[in-house]
């Protein structure tokens, strides 16, 4: 099933080659800026029926226009980027179906258990998602935190998913490696996350065609969702967004 996506830098809805982000912002690779504001986006997808969506805040100052986003169309979409206890129930009360949580549980480079255990006492699990956004090391996938800057090291394997499912509602995992790059996806990253995962979980990253859309629903074997960013012609690419919407469900 396909799930769409508003990333937002500096106020303005952006596609971004996820591997160039840096903190001070130098650097940065922009395949898209929009002339629109997020909730064009949101009303967008709230007439296509889709539901499930992230609104990602890829920095500070993007508070404003993601409330936009998530008030155009109240419950169909999930937002993330800098989530923490304090600020959680406020994104929900704006609309948010789920917040998405990485660098508050990801800490100092190891998983800290009492911030996740925090953030489940303060909007409980079903409203949880948790992003293991990773990048491959020496042959194996890490989760990355810090604009995708930082290796942390928990790794994404069997025994670790199996792990933190018990905390959140859905997994949201973005190949960092490929992202925005619309040269292809990690099918063995797909593979893995489709028999590893017992709860919904998302794949982000690479996807430049409807092929590698099969790809995914082969592979997944039908149990992984996808986002698809750069690639679609209304953040720039050559998809059609509505040849995607007409056949997500084939």
């Amino acid at each position: 099933m396909f799930r769409p996506c508003i990333d937002l830098h500096n106020g303005q809805v952006k596609q971004i080659i996820g591997g160039t982000l840096t903190d001070s912002g130098k650097g940065i690779i922009e395949n898209f800026v929009s002339d629109k504001d997020p909730a064009h986006y949101a009303n967008l997808f709230k007439a296509d029926g889709l539901k499930g969506g992230h609104v990602i805040m890829l920095g500070s100052g993007n508070e404003k226009v993601a409330c936009q986003a998530l008030q155009a169309y109240p419950n169909g979409l999930q937002v993330g980027g800098g989530i923490n206890p304090q600020n959680a129930s406020f994104f929900l009360e704006k609309g948010a179906s789920h917040v998405i949580v990485t660098s508050y549980v990801f800490n100092n480079g190891q998983i800290v258990f009492e911030h996740l255990e925090e953030m489940v006492r303060a909007i409980s699990k079903e409203k949880l998602v948790l992003d293991l956004s990773c990048r491959q090391k020496s042959g194996k996938y890490y989760v990355v935190t810090d604009r995708w800057q930082k290796f942390t090291d928990f790794e994404v394997n069997k025994e670790n998913v199996k792990l933190i499912e018990g905390f959140c509602d859905e997994l949201l995992i973005h190949g960092v490696d490929v992202e925005g790059k619309q040269q292809g996806i990690a099918i063995e990253l797909v593979d893995a996350i489709a028999k590893w995962t017992n709860i919904p979980v998302t794949y982000a990253g690479g996807i430049r065609s409807f092929e590698d859309i099969k790809i995914i629903n082969q592979v997944g074997q039908g149990r992984v969702h996808y986002t698809i960013g750069s690639a679609l012609d209304i953040f720039g690419g050559q998809m059609s967004y509505k040849e995607v919407v007409k056949n997500q469900s084939k």
